[in-house]
C-alpha cells in the first residue's frame, strides 16, 4: 500500500493457482494502474542477490571495459548503454542512468539474425567478470518463466482460459536490463531525473529494486506522483503498452519514473517480457462494449517494439 495509490501485494502461490480472490485483486489493480507487488514468486533469493552483485561489479568497471561492449557495436543493441543515452520523458534532460541490455542469446548464423530482425542476436559479455554470464543466463531463464505465469494469471483476470496467451508467450522477445543510477545531483538540470516519466513498451515488466527507493507511480486521475517503495523479497510488476493496446485500455500501462534522492547509488533490474515477435496483437473482443471500436489497428509484436524504441532513441 502506498500513500494515495493502492498497489496490492499478491502472493504467487495463490495467484498462479488461480485463487479467485487473488485474480480479482489482480483485475482491480490492472484496471486502475497496472501495478502490483509479487511475493511467493519462486525465484531463488540467492540468484537475485548474485544478479545485483554482478551488476554492481560490471558498473564499477572502468569506462574502457564498458565501452568495449557498447550496444552500438552490434546492430541488435545488446550490451552497455552509457549514462544519459536515453530520454524517456519528452522535453526533459536525458535520463541520469547507465544500463546493460541482455536478450535471448541467438547465434550469429541463426536465420533471424541473418535476416536482421529487430533486436535479435548474440549477447555481448564483459571481460574480467567470470561469473557474470552464467548468473545472467540463469536469471534470464527464471524471469522468463515467471513472466509466462503472470501472463496466465492475466488471462484469468480477463475471464479467458489460462492458456489463451500460449502462442504469444512462445519464443518471446525479452530484455533483461541492469540499471545503475548515480545520486541525484543537488544542482542538476531542470527536470533531470534518474528515469523520466514513461510507460513500458511490452506486456509485463518484472522489476527488482534495491533498498534505495526512488520509484514513483503517477495517479493519472489527479496527476500526482506517489512512491512505490521496495518490499524485501518482492517484485514490482507492471503492465506495458502492449497489454493496454490489447485490452483497449481496460488494463492500464501507467506512467512511472525514478528520482534517486537516497544520497547513494541505486541499482535496479527490470525484466521486460514482450512476447512472440510475429504474433499479431489485436483488440480482444471481450474488452469491447457493444458498439465500441478498437482504438488501435492490429500490429505484430515486432512492429510495436520498433515503433516504441524509435520514439525514445530516435
Amino acid at each position: 500500500m502506498t500513500d494515495g495509490i493502492d498497489i496490492p501485494v499478491l502472493d504467487g502461490d495463490r495467484l498462479f493457482a488461480g485463487d479467485a480472490d487473488a485474480i480479482a485483486t489482480l483485475r482491480a489493480a490492472a484496471r486502475r494502474h497496472g501495478f502490483f507487488y509479487l511475493t511467493g514468486h519462486g525465484i531463488d533469493a540467492g540468484l537475485i542477490d548474485a544478479v545485483f552483485a554482478q551488476s554492481a561489479r560490471f558498473f564499477a568497471l572502468d569506462d574502457a571495459a564498458k565501452q568495449a561492449v557498447h550496444l552500438r557495436r552490434v546492430h541488435h543493441a545488446l550490451g552497455y548503454e552509457p549514462l544519459k543515452a536515453q530520454t524517456l520523458e519528452a522535453g526533459s534532460p536525458p535520463d541520469l542512468k547507465e544500463g546493460f541490455y541482455i536478450g535471448p542469446d541467438i547465434a550469429p548464423d541463426d536465420p533471424a539474425v541473418l535476416a536482421g530482425r529487430f533486436g535479435v542476436g548474440p549477447n555481448q559479455w564483459p571481460e574480467g567478470l567470470p561469473e557474470f554470464r552464467a548468473t545472467m543466463a540463469a536469471y534470464f531463464a527464471a524471469a522468463r518463466g515467471l513472466a509466462v505465469q503472470v501472463m496466465r494469471a492475466l488471462a484469468l483476470a480477463l475471464d479467458l482460459p489460462a492458456d489463451h496467451f500460449a502462442g504469444f508467450t512462445r519464443d518471446p522477445a525479452c530484455r533483461l536490463r541492469l540499471l545503475h543510477y548515480p545520486t541525484q545531483p543537488a544542482q542538476g538540470e531542470p527536470g533531470e531525473k534518474g528515469c523520466g516519466a514513461h510507460t513500458d513498451f511490452g506486456s509485463v515488466t518484472l522489476l527488482l529494486q534495491d533498498d534505495a527507493g526512488g520509484l514513483q507511480v503517477q495517479d493519472v486521475a489527479s496527476g500526482a506522483w506517489f512512491d512505490a517503495p521496495p518490499i524485501a523479497g518482492a517484485y514490482v510488476v507492471n503492465l506495458g503498452d502492449l497489454i493496454a493496446r490489447w485490452t483497449n485500455h481496460r488494463f492500464q500501462s501507467n506512467p512511472h519514473r525514478v528520482i534517486n534522492r537516497s544520497g547513494r547509488e541505486r541499482y535496479s533490474v527490470p525484466f521486460f517480457f514482450t512476447g512472440n515477435r510475429d504474433y499479431v496483437v489485436e483488440c480482444l473482443p471481450t474488452c469491447l462494449d457493444p458498439g465500441e471500436v478498437p482504438r488501435y489497428p492490429p500490429i505484430t509484436t515486432e512492429a510495436h517494439l520498433t515503433e516504441r524504441y524509435a520514439a525514445t532513441y530516435g
